[in-house]
């Protein structure tokens, strides 16, 4: 346990903050899925929303260094290229 004053507010803040990235990093996860998921149904325009809106929270989650932002080009790459087959198929 913590003893000086700003050892217990740093235990506060560290917790705070170990809650707000693991919301976070679950709402990247899940938008991630619901982008599988349109393109396994073979539903394009709601593939390319979710992709948009997948990018646009992995690219606040790299630059926030929630996650590494090679990573989170890694994971647009893929969706993109996933997104890009079915539109090539229909």
């Amino acid at each position: 346990m913590p003893n000086s004053e700003s050892a217990k507010k740093r235990l506060r803040q560290n917790e705070t903050c170990r809650l707000r990235n693991k919301a976070n990093r679950s709402a990247v996860r899940t938008q991630i899925k619901k982008v599988r998921l349109a393109v396994a149904a073979g539903d394009l325009p709601k593939a390319e929303e979710e992709l948009r809106l997948a990018a646009i929270k992995l690219d606040k989650a790299g630059a926030s260094r929630l996650i590494h932002p090679n990573k989170a080009a890694r994971h647009k790459s893929r969706l993109s290229k996933l997104v890009k087959g079915v539109k090539q198929a229909s």
